[in-house]
């Protein structure tokens, strides 16, 4: 006898405040015949007590599952992302957030669930990025990274000067509010707000885009995916220098540290329900959003 796969349902509780998304997906699945099991992105006190519902530990969890429904925005997906890869479960993401550039369908169009009996999966892999700090030879940070790693300056007014390399030697000197290092999933994030392209997702380019530049010099950079970035902060101990990935805790940079930003072994593995283009989706949420400026 076969054994039923098994769905991990992953609420935003500041999203699916009540769980009703979940639930109702939940009864779905185990209609069609699935396993399912509830876990939280992070935690939130008491949170599905008063629905009954028991929650899980995620990280005990997704050892076993075959795939995982994230309930929230693009958010959402980011925070899980690491745990995701490093287990090579596929994610399906179901929007309640604003943009939601990753996620597969509104909460409207549950009925889709369904879909997945026959376990028919497309698959979108995302690329990754491995991203450390070297000090004094040692490794003292590292993470994946599927959206972006941000160098930036504190909240201090100060210009912070950045200086980029690859394996092959200098690339170019930034000064400015920091730089934006992103795969294309991230190019619809921080990295286009800087200014920077707009990256079909499922493509393999590493993005090099600077943050508010001094200089009218300052442009973005495209590069294969085979390059090892490095960027210097020369002058991080005088002024505040960050490092964060995927909107993640901020990282203190030091002066003779180097940021390493590679191609990650590991990639995102999204999936898709429905056959709506890179440019659909894309000029959906981009009038979503004029339409939000313009109230």
């Amino acid at each position: 006898m076969e054994t039923k796969k098994k769905i991990i349902l992953c609420p935003n509780p500041y999203r699916d405040k009540d769980m009703r998304v979940a639930a109702q997906s939940k009864a779905i699945l185990e209609e069609v015949g699935f396993e399912t099991v509830v876990c939280l992105p992070f935690q939130k006190e008491g949170y599905g007590t008063d629905l009954g519902v028991p929650i899980f530990q995620l990280t005990h969890e997704i050892k076993k599952a075959d795939l995982l429904i994230a309930f929230g925005g693009d958010g959402t997906i980011l925070h899980l992302a690491k745990t995701v890869a490093m287990n090579n479960v596929p994610v399906l993401g179901i929007n309640l957030g604003s943009l939601g550039f990753m996620s597969e369908l509104e909460p409207n169009e549950l009925d889709r669930l369904r879909d997945l009996k026959d376990w028919n999966l497309t698959i979108e892999d995302r690329m990754m990025l491995d991203v450390s700090v070297v000090r004094d030879g040692r490794t003292v940070y590292s993470t994946i990274a599927l959206n972006d790693a941000v160098i930036s300056k504190g909240s201090i007014a100060r210009v912070v000067r950045l200086e980029i390399y690859t394996e092959e030697g200098f690339l170019t000197r930034v000064g400015g509010d920091g730089v934006v290092i992103s795969t294309p999933t991230g190019s619809t994030g921080y990295s286009m707000a800087t200014g920077g392209p707009i990256v079909e997702p499922t493509a393999r380019n590493i993005l090099i885009s600077p943050i508010c530049p001094h200089s009218t010099r300052s442009s973005s950079y495209v590069l294969d995916p085979s390059h090892v970035i490095r960027v210097t902060a020369p002058d991080a101990n005088r002024k505040f220098v960050y490092l964060s990935s995927d909107g993640g805790k901020a990282f203190s940079l030091k002066n003779e540290d180097v940021v390493q930003a590679s191609l990650s072994k590991h990639t995102m593995k999204l999936v898709r329900l429905s056959k709506k283009s890179f440019c659909e989706i894309l000029d959906k949420k981009m009038a979503m959003e004029a339409a939000k400026y313009e109230k």
